[in-house]
């Protein structure tokens, strides 16, 4: 499969040819308002022409052979138009029609397996079927069935999209540029996978747009993920489905905080993915990094404006979005006050009054300075560019920013307007040409800087880049292992536990606990008892032998008259542990991307504070410890109000262990949770207090299936 005869093909057919409203007419419009339309011919038995063009009678007919062929025909024509089009050669096609497996039908889903079997048979690239197509901008390949107003939207963003509509309203924008605009459909064939591995490879496309909705190739995904994160290439996600309503219930405290869409975050942290919460956000994310010449070397960011309450503003949304605003270097300040009126207070973010704006080389001068500043990497200009000018500030304003951004070593600079307006088309061409974006108002446009800000700071060469995903799918029943069995895992993976046995009498439970030393716990042993508290299983701070029999006949009894169908191998006697802080430690199994680590503080804090980082697997000691230093409760672990610090990084190898164990287990464990893990002063180590682990059969993964 040539995903070049598909998305850069050197000669195309279009099925169906028309002048009609509808797919057929808007392909048409589309070819002769945007592509080489000597590369392009259209096909209709039933017309001479179409738009002035030549129409042709079959794919037979033809004077050559084509890579591409768009069919704009219903559904039951399509199999058949496709077997002609591999006779002419064609390795691409692009299907409109609907009536596949997104209607949810047996007829519909036969549809599909019928088309994915004919493309495997031909050896073919389908884009959809039930999509909108695509535009290559670069190429000037149009292969597109909705209409927008006609301009050049040639730039450097490759979007692919799940939605044709989403497609559409971005290639509306007067600010969007695209490589590629692609309206992937069903993605019966080619899939988002095939999509983002393309762009990741294309040389004209500088930053990578994705509205996804899900994923069926989760290692393919994760390759592609890869791949940008060691090219330096932006990836920016506009993802579906944070609802967790269609989650599974889970059995442990680590499948609950650990759902599907927060597999998706922890994922695209792992890759340095950046995720954006709504178009808006997409395109301006997308437009900033490909406009831009080059990006920041530092986070550092200046702000210059025209008003005090330009400069309020900016401050406060930039603290907001945790933009650093570093303080000017003294050298700075003394260049400024000579530039600047005296009525001018110069400070980082800066109102340089509105006087500057009317005089091209004195801006040029203070743009030059402030970005000159060693802790600036990037400089932020606000203004609000009108669609109609009045105020003729913006006249020398562009041509000092034009200036500066001419000269060498100019650090990157974005224009931001601080109401929505339409935009200038002249000034905003012209400054983009100078490499200047102008964003969205402060709270879109300072979100964009926030994400280009961790874009920057994130290094891919401190992460693993790969996931570990199961060979094969969950299927049968799960099964809770007893705490015995669940704690015989983690000893495994060098994780310490607490010394004890299982005792199947009262006089057993005495002699184990005479032989770990008082005092001990004692604890119903029971795969069908998870929460053993709940039913009075769990007994504590036992000092002798004779508490230790009382504890075993309390504990099987109270396990004989509130859980009366569980299984009990009788009462686990473990050495009490002396307390410290409690965290929890857990993994969770993502049916599709595999099992990802959770950690957080423990026993009752992690229902209430929900205080939690959570890694995909596999990854090393220094990502475990990253992981400890994102948490809110961090304080607390370096010695809070004069307490002693605690063992982090005691605590960092636990966490790389049991990363280690949900790699290595990733095709048997569910769900782990162990909680709590009791933490010590620095030097005295961690201990795993209490487990739960769950088991799960897998099945063989079906092609394309999950």
């Amino acid at each position: 499969m040539d995903l070049k005869k598909l998305l850069a093909p050197r000669v195309i057919a279009v099925v169906g040819a028309s002048e009609k409203e509808g797919f057929g007419g808007d392909t048409c419009r589309n070819v002769m308002s945007y592509a080489d339309k000597d590369r392009v011919y259209f096909i209709n038995p039933g017309r001479d022409a179409v738009f002035g063009k030549k129409c042709w009678p079959s794919l037979e007919s033809l004077p050559e052979d084509i890579d591409l062929v768009v069919v704009c025909t219903p559904r039951k024509t399509v199999e058949d138009i496709l077997r002609q089009a591999a006779a002419r050669g064609a390795g691409g096609a692009v299907v409109y029609a609907s009536g596949y497996s997104e209607v949810g039908t047996e007829e519909g889903r036969e549809a599909d397996r019928r088309l994915r079997a004919l493309c495997a048979e031909l050896d073919m690239a389908l884009m959809g079927p039930n999509c909108a197509g695509f535009m290559n901008y670069v190429d000037k390949v149009s292969a597109f069935a909705f209409i927008s107003a006609e301009r050049d939207r040639t730039g450097a963003v490759g979007i692919i999209s799940q939605s044709g509509q989403l497609c559409l309203s971005l290639m509306d924008s007067p600010s969007m540029r695209f490589s590629y605009s692609i309206s992937a459909g069903n993605c019966s064939v080619v899939s988002m996978e095939d999509y983002l591995q393309y762009l990741v490879d294309d040389e004209h496309t500088r930053v990578i747009g994705l509205y996804l909705e899900g994923v069926t190739q989760p290692a393919r995904f994760a390759e592609g993920l890869r791949a940008a994160a060691l090219k330096r290439k932006p990836v920016v996600v506009l993802k579906t489905g944070r609802s967790e309503k269609g989650s599974r219930v889970a059995a442990s405290h680590t499948g609950s905080l650990s759902g599907a869409d927060r597999m998706y975050d922890a994922i695209f942290k792992k890759f340095g993915v950046i995720r954006v919460r709504d178009v808006e956000e997409l395109l301006a994310t997308t437009q900033l990094f490909a406009t831009l010449p080059c990006l920041p070397t530092r986070p550092g960011f200046a702000s210059i404006n025209l008003s005090g309450g330009e400069t309020g503003v900016c401050a406060d949304m930039g603290d907001m979005e945790g933009i650093d605003y570093p303080d000017f270097q003294p050298e700075t300040l003394e260049k400024l006050r000579a530039l600047l009126p005296s009525y001018a207070s110069p400070a980082n973010p800066l109102d340089t009054t509105a006087t500057i704006s009317y005089d091209a080389d004195v801006y040029a001068r203070v743009l030059r300075t402030v970005m000159d500043d060693p802790s600036v990497g990037m400089v932020i200009v606000g203004y609000t560019l009108l669609y109609e000018i009045a105020d003729p500030c913006i006249h020398y304003m562009a041509r000092g920013i034009e200036k500066v951004m001419a000269e060498g070593g100019a650090k990157p600079v974005a224009m931001l307007p601080f109401l929505e307006n339409s935009r200038n088309p002249e000034y905003l061409d012209r400054l983009a040409a100078a490499g200047v974006p102008v964003l969205p108002p402060p709270v879109y446009g300072f979100a964009a800087l926030r994400y280009l800000k961790e874009f920057i700071s994130y290094r891919p060469e401190e992460h693993t880049l790969e996931l570990a995903i199961p060979a094969s799918a969950p299927g049968g029943e799960r099964r809770t292992l007893s705490e015995y069995d669940s704690g015989a895992i983690l000893r495994e993976y060098g994780i310490p536990t607490p010394e004890g046995g299982i005792a199947a009498s009262a006089d057993e439970a005495a002699s184990i606990a005479d032989r770990v030393g008082y005092p001990v716990a004692m604890k119903v042993a029971s795969a069908d008892i998870p929460h053993k508290s709940d039913i009075g299983g769990v007994m504590l701070n036992l000092k002798s032998a004779d508490e230790a029999r009382t504890a075993f006949a309390r504990i099987m009894d109270n396990a004989a008259e509130r859980a009366p169908a569980a299984r009990v191998d009788g009462v686990f006697v473990q050495k009490m542990l002396k307390p410290g802080l409690e965290v929890i430690i857990g993994v969770n199994n993502d049916p599709q991307f595999g099992p990802a680590v959770l950690v957080g503080l423990g026993g009752v804090f992690v229902e209430i504070f929900r205080d939690t980082a959570l890694l995909p697997a596999p990854f090393d000691r220094s990502e475990a410890g990253r992981m400890l230093e994102s948490l809110k409760a961090i304080p607390l672990f370096r010695g809070y109000r004069g307490k002693a610090p605690l063992d982090l990084e005691a605590l960092a190898d636990m966490i790389a262990n049991v990363a280690r164990l949900a790699s290595d287990k990733r095709d048997t464990l569910a769900e782990l949770d162990i909680n709590p893990v009791f933490v010590y002063e620095r030097g005295q180590g961690v201990c795993a207090a209490d487990a739960l682990a769950v088991s799960q059969r897998h099945i063989e993964r079906l092609a394309g299936c999950i």
